[in-house]
């Protein structure tokens, strides 16, 4: 039995791409979308087994449309497609009900593989993305009942952070050192109680932050 697919991607050629990689598969590309609202009107219309969504999309985003997808089809299983390896976005997107992020590029096996795990309910696979936030979602709920107190400095360190701006970047929008930008991230990953900046950003999400 084939597993019926929407692609939503605002670039043609990614859609071709994708299309042509699925060709001689048990995957059967049910719709093409171009943007997000789009998505949203044929998935009503087609209700798909899975969706491919890119993140960011222009006429309503891709995240807008995960989390319209997710509410009004809720057997729809929805796998978010980005350029960005960004820790803000799989942590958004798990959070808004995605089943597995994938990073534009992926080769064959691994889509199908992906596509494959997340009708099994098997997500977030090991193929994809999303299984690097997804643990700590999970587990940092004691943390996130608890309240960290970070200073105003700290607390905009942390969103450029979340951002994905690595330290040259915060320390030039922020006007401060690289130095001073390592000593702040040192000391908010130990307030809020994470190892690493992935951490850090799902913190972040879960906190409103960013």
């Amino acid at each position: 039995m084939s597993v019926k697919l929407l692609i939503a991607d605002d670039h043609e050629v990614v859609r071709s791409g994708l299309v042509s990689l699925l060709v001689n598969s048990d995957i059967e590309v049910v719709a093409v979308a171009a943007s997000g609202e789009e998505a949203v009107r044929l998935a009503r219309e087609h209700k798909p087994d899975v969706a491919l969504l890119d993140i960011r999309m222009g006429n309503g985003d891709g995240l807008t449309a995960l989390e319209q997808i997710h509410r009004e089809l809720p057997d729809t299983r929805v796998v978010m497609l980005s350029a960005y390896d960004n820790p803000t976005y799989m942590a958004r997107a798990h959070a808004m009900g995605a089943s597995d992020y994938l990073l534009k590029g992926t080769g064959r096996e691994q889509l199908l593989a992906t596509i494959h795990a997340v009708m099994a309910h098997n997500e977030p696979s090991a193929h994809g993305e999303l299984h690097r936030v997804a643990g700590t979602m999970a587990t940092r709920k004691k943390t996130d009942d608890d309240e960290a107190s970070l200073t105003q400095r700290e607390t905009q360190v942390l969103r450029h952070l979340a951002l994905g701006l690595s330290n040259k970047e915060i320390g030039k929008s922020l006007s401060i050192s690289v130095e001073t930008v390592k000593e702040h991230v040192q000391h908010l990953l130990r307030k809020i109680g994470v190892n690493d900046r992935t951490q850090a950003a799902v913190w972040a999400v879960r906190k409103g932050i960013v």
